[in-house]
Protein backbone atom coordinates (compact mmCIF):
# COMPACT_ATOMS: atom_id res chain seq x y z
CA UNK A 1 0.00 0.00 0.00
CA UNK A 2 2.89 2.60 0.97
CA UNK A 3 4.78 1.45 -2.58
CA UNK A 4 1.18 2.62 -4.29
CA UNK A 5 1.18 5.85 -2.77
CA UNK A 6 4.70 6.63 -3.17
CA UNK A 7 4.50 5.47 -6.94
CA UNK A 8 0.92 7.78 -7.25
CA UNK A 9 2.90 10.55 -6.07
CA UNK A 10 6.04 9.73 -8.24
CA UNK A 11 3.83 10.00 -10.71
CA UNK A 12 2.02 13.04 -10.04
CA UNK A 13 4.74 14.98 -9.53
CA UNK A 14 6.27 13.61 -12.87
CA UNK A 15 3.12 14.95 -14.67
CA UNK A 16 3.25 18.25 -13.49
CA UNK A 17 6.86 18.74 -14.48
CA UNK A 18 6.12 17.48 -17.81
CA UNK A 19 3.11 19.95 -18.05
CA UNK A 20 5.58 22.88 -17.43
CA UNK A 21 8.30 21.96 -20.21
CA UNK A 22 5.84 22.71 -22.60
CA UNK A 23 6.51 25.93 -25.49
CA UNK A 24 4.57 28.21 -23.19
CA UNK A 25 6.81 31.62 -22.58
CA UNK A 26 7.04 33.04 -19.28
CA UNK A 27 6.52 36.51 -18.28
CA UNK A 28 10.01 37.36 -19.02
CA UNK A 29 9.89 36.16 -22.31
CA UNK A 30 6.06 37.32 -23.23
CA UNK A 31 5.64 39.69 -26.07
CA UNK A 32 5.19 39.29 -29.88
CA UNK A 33 6.96 37.26 -31.98
CA UNK A 34 9.96 38.65 -34.49
CA UNK A 35 10.39 36.97 -38.02
CA UNK A 36 14.24 36.28 -38.44
CA UNK A 37 15.48 36.83 -41.55
CA UNK A 38 19.45 35.80 -41.80
CA UNK A 39 19.62 36.09 -37.81
CA UNK A 40 18.83 39.86 -38.25
CA UNK A 41 15.07 41.10 -37.02
CA UNK A 42 12.53 42.03 -39.51
CA UNK A 43 12.37 46.07 -39.34
CA UNK A 44 8.78 47.48 -40.32
CA UNK A 45 8.34 51.05 -41.40
CA UNK A 46 5.45 52.90 -40.05
CA UNK A 47 3.83 55.69 -41.29
CA UNK A 48 4.10 57.47 -37.93
CA UNK A 49 7.86 57.67 -38.09
CA UNK A 50 8.48 58.13 -42.13
CA UNK A 51 5.38 61.97 -40.90
CA UNK A 52 7.22 64.70 -39.28
CA UNK A 53 5.18 67.12 -37.33
CA UNK A 54 6.32 70.68 -38.06
CA UNK A 55 7.09 72.47 -34.32
CA UNK A 56 4.24 74.83 -33.25
CA UNK A 57 6.20 78.17 -32.50
CA UNK A 58 3.43 79.20 -29.42
CA UNK A 59 2.11 82.66 -29.18
CA UNK A 60 -0.22 84.27 -26.97
CA UNK A 61 -1.42 87.88 -26.61
CA UNK A 62 -3.88 89.04 -24.07
CA UNK A 63 -5.44 92.01 -22.88
CA UNK A 64 -7.95 92.81 -19.92
CA UNK A 65 -10.73 95.14 -19.16
CA UNK A 66 -11.93 95.85 -15.85
CA UNK A 67 -16.06 96.11 -16.07
CA UNK A 68 -18.07 98.47 -14.06
CA UNK A 69 -18.34 96.14 -10.91
CA UNK A 70 -14.79 96.27 -10.86
CA UNK A 71 -14.03 92.75 -11.95
CA UNK A 72 -11.65 91.67 -14.79
CA UNK A 73 -12.57 90.52 -18.16
CA UNK A 74 -9.84 88.82 -20.15
CA UNK A 75 -9.37 88.51 -23.70
CA UNK A 76 -6.72 86.99 -25.64
CA UNK A 77 -5.16 85.36 -28.97
CA UNK A 78 -3.01 82.76 -29.87
CA UNK A 79 -1.66 80.14 -32.55
CA UNK A 80 -2.95 77.26 -30.43
CA UNK A 81 -5.22 74.64 -32.62
CA UNK A 82 -8.91 75.15 -32.17
CA UNK A 83 -10.13 74.00 -28.93
CA UNK A 84 -7.08 73.59 -27.48
CA UNK A 85 -8.03 73.71 -23.32
CA UNK A 86 -6.24 76.56 -21.57
CA UNK A 87 -6.39 77.80 -18.02
CA UNK A 88 -6.47 81.38 -16.99
CA UNK A 89 -5.09 82.40 -13.30
CA UNK A 90 -5.19 85.87 -12.38
CA UNK A 91 -3.36 87.10 -8.91
CA UNK A 92 -3.32 89.68 -6.30
CA UNK A 93 0.10 90.75 -5.84
CA UNK A 94 -0.04 91.90 -2.83
CA UNK A 95 -2.25 89.23 -0.91
CA UNK A 96 -1.75 86.16 -3.39
CA UNK A 97 -5.20 85.63 -3.65
CA UNK A 98 -6.15 83.49 -6.98
CA UNK A 99 -9.10 83.11 -9.07
CA UNK A 100 -8.83 80.77 -12.23
CA UNK A 101 -11.19 79.54 -15.27
CA UNK A 102 -10.89 77.03 -17.98
CA UNK A 103 -11.79 77.66 -21.29
CA UNK A 104 -10.98 76.43 -25.03
CA UNK A 105 -9.39 78.60 -27.78
CA UNK A 106 -12.44 79.31 -30.41
CA UNK A 107 -11.50 81.01 -34.08
CA UNK A 108 -7.86 81.54 -32.52
CA UNK A 109 -9.19 83.73 -29.65
CA UNK A 110 -10.17 82.59 -25.77
CA UNK A 111 -12.07 84.60 -23.16
CA UNK A 112 -12.60 84.38 -19.13
CA UNK A 113 -13.80 86.07 -16.62
CA UNK A 114 -14.94 87.65 -14.95
CA UNK A 115 -12.29 87.24 -12.10
CA UNK A 116 -12.42 88.70 -8.57
CA UNK A 117 -15.04 88.81 -5.17
CA UNK A 118 -18.36 89.96 -5.86
CA UNK A 119 -16.83 93.27 -4.02
CA UNK A 120 -14.54 94.42 -7.18
CA UNK A 121 -11.11 94.03 -7.38
CA UNK A 122 -9.21 96.47 -4.86
CA UNK A 123 -6.31 98.67 -6.35
CA UNK A 124 -3.15 96.73 -6.65
CA UNK A 125 -1.12 95.02 -9.05
CA UNK A 126 -2.55 91.83 -10.88
CA UNK A 127 -0.81 89.04 -12.45
CA UNK A 128 -2.89 87.21 -15.48
CA UNK A 129 -1.25 83.94 -16.35
CA UNK A 130 -2.44 81.91 -19.31
CA UNK A 131 -1.21 78.10 -19.47
CA UNK A 132 -1.72 75.44 -21.91
CA UNK A 133 -1.65 72.26 -19.54
CA UNK A 134 -0.12 68.70 -20.03
CA UNK A 135 -1.32 66.83 -23.59
CA UNK A 136 -2.94 64.10 -21.30
CA UNK A 137 -5.88 66.40 -20.47
CA UNK A 138 -6.19 68.34 -23.97
CA UNK A 139 -8.58 65.77 -26.95
CA UNK A 140 -7.02 63.79 -29.39
CA UNK A 141 -7.26 66.57 -32.44
CA UNK A 142 -4.38 68.43 -29.82
CA UNK A 143 -1.88 66.08 -29.24
CA UNK A 144 -2.34 64.70 -32.45
CA UNK A 145 -0.79 68.70 -33.23
CA UNK A 146 1.33 68.86 -30.14
CA UNK A 147 2.44 65.48 -29.54
CA UNK A 148 1.70 63.05 -26.49
CA UNK A 149 4.25 64.88 -24.29
CA UNK A 150 3.79 68.56 -26.13
CA UNK A 151 7.10 67.36 -27.93
CA UNK A 152 5.75 69.20 -30.79
CA UNK A 153 5.72 72.53 -28.88
CA UNK A 154 8.18 75.61 -29.08
CA UNK A 155 9.34 78.80 -29.02
CA UNK A 156 10.18 81.02 -25.47
CA UNK A 157 6.54 80.42 -23.85
CA UNK A 158 7.57 76.54 -23.59
CA UNK A 159 8.83 75.11 -20.59
CA UNK A 160 8.79 70.97 -19.04
CA UNK A 161 5.50 70.53 -16.64
CA UNK A 162 6.39 70.72 -13.14
CA UNK A 163 5.06 67.23 -12.82
CA UNK A 164 7.26 65.44 -15.70
CA UNK A 165 4.44 65.06 -17.91
CA UNK A 166 6.20 66.53 -20.50
CA UNK A 167 6.21 70.09 -22.37
CA UNK A 168 3.57 72.91 -21.46
CA UNK A 169 3.31 76.49 -22.65
CA UNK A 170 2.71 79.45 -20.57
CA UNK A 171 2.84 83.24 -20.68
CA UNK A 172 2.06 86.07 -17.84
CA UNK A 173 1.57 89.78 -17.74
CA UNK A 174 0.93 92.41 -15.14
CA UNK A 175 -1.64 94.40 -14.61
CA UNK A 176 -2.32 97.61 -12.93
CA UNK A 177 -5.50 98.49 -11.37
CA UNK A 178 -5.45 101.95 -9.97
CA UNK A 179 -2.31 103.68 -8.68
CA UNK A 180 0.48 101.69 -7.87
CA UNK A 181 0.93 101.42 -3.43
CA UNK A 182 4.27 102.32 -2.84
CA UNK A 183 6.41 99.95 -0.68
CA UNK A 184 9.08 102.41 0.94
CA UNK A 185 9.64 104.09 3.85
CA UNK A 186 10.05 107.66 2.70
CA UNK A 187 6.05 107.51 1.37
CA UNK A 188 5.10 107.61 5.18
CA UNK A 189 4.15 111.47 6.24
CA UNK A 190 4.25 112.65 9.66
CA UNK A 191 1.38 114.74 10.48
CA UNK A 192 1.73 117.31 13.39
CA UNK A 193 -0.49 119.53 15.17
CA UNK A 194 -0.59 123.07 14.86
Amino acid sequence: MKVRRRLSCVGLVALLALSGCGNDTGPEEAGPEEDVTNGQPEVVATDEAAEEVEPLEVDISVAAALRSDRRLMVEGETNLPEGARLLIVVERELSGVRWQSRTEVQGSRFEAGPFGPGSGLPDGGYTITVNLPEASVQPSAIRQRIGDQGEHLAGPLVRSSRHGLGQVASYSRRYLIGTEPRRTTDEVEVLGVE
